[in-house]
């Protein structure tokens, strides 16, 4: 049976912040723990949440069942190492969800228009650009498992076919940032 994945990057180091993204309230619930259940009702499976190893997990999900943790340990390095420890868990998916966990404006409906790219790489455009939440097909697996860096999967994006996500700029990096989260979505 075919399956699609969602990944949940939650292995960052919220340097700007100055405290874990992950564990950040909004709207009753943590950032992650939204991340979580957005994915699972958008009907992804499994929902891989690749975290460091120094994350106090305990602090950011409480709730929210459904989700497999991955320790990323090489998560220095940058985004492309979170990558590859989520994609290794999913070969012989027919596809996964590539999504950050600091993106309050992402929705169930919205992950399931990214699924339905078959073949096709898709992203999310917003802010002039393309991004996650994207979907990558299986056949662009072993690219995904080459990225190095801190870029993520930028150039597999970058041709992709684009489905708009209002507000999906908004993200919480620095305490500005979450400040604007709070105002627009509790």
């Amino acid at each position: 049976m075919k399956f699609v994945a969602g990944m949940v990057l939650a292995a960052g180091s919220s340097r700007r912040l100055g405290e874990a993204k992950q564990g950040v309230r909004l709207g009753g619930e943590t950032l992650l723990e939204r991340a979580v259940r957005v994915a699972v009702e958008a009907g992804l499976e499994p929902v891989l949440v690749v975290v460091s190893a120094g994350l106090k997990l305990e602090d950011c999900v409480g709730r929210v069942d459904g989700f497999r943790v991955l320790i990323n340990e090489g998560a220095g390095e940058g985004m492309a190492s979170s990558i590859r420890v989520g994609v290794g868990s999913v070969l012989g998916a027919e596809g996964v969800v590539v999504m950050a966990c600091d993106q309050p404006a992402v929705t169930a409906a919205h992950l399931r228009e990214l699924m339905s790219g078959g073949e096709e790489i898709v992203a999310s455009g917003y802010a002039g650009r393309r991004g996650v939440p994207a979907y990558f097909p299986a056949r662009v697996f072993g690219e995904l498992m080459e990225l190095r860096g801190d870029v993520g999967a930028r150039e597999l994006l970058r041709e992709a076919r684009c489905v708009e996500l209002v507000g999906g700029e908004l993200d919480v990096d620095t305490r500005e940032e979450l400040e604007r989260v709070r105002e627009l979505f509790g």
